[in-house]
């Protein structure tokens, strides 16, 4: 994913803030509108997850699930994916499936 994707620091901490959540088993997605109209994306995986090998295999899965939905994703919101404890044991297709459920649930996506 390119690094114009990535969010910084402060518009992170803007979305943590201020944006709304969104809930499934595997993942949690948070969401706020931006004023530049382009998706960026944070990805956050805590050490309640596991080791850091755990930790960085739940960010690559759920980057990767993010990457070819990126054209269908409503342009101008910025979004945070929090891993929760079950991402370490998924497979990529339940990561998948929890990501988009929760992008439609949020109606980011067409």
């Amino acid at each position: 994913m390119n690094r114009s994707f990535s969010l910084r620091t402060a518009d992170f901490q803007r979305v943590w803030d201020d944006g709304k959540s969104y809930s499934h088993p595997l993942v949690i997605l948070r969401a706020r509108a931006n004023e530049i109209g382009q998706c960026r994306f944070g990805f956050v995986a805590g050490k309640k997850i596991g080791k850091a090998t755990v930790r960085n295999r739940a960010k690559r899965l759920m980057r990767e699930a993010i990457r070819p939905r990126l054209p269908n994703i409503a342009p101008g919101w910025d979004l945070i994916l929090i891993a929760r404890s079950g991402v370490g044991m998924a497979t990529f297709q339940e990561v998948n499936t929890a990501i988009g459920i929760l992008l439609q649930r949020a109606k980011l996506e067409s």
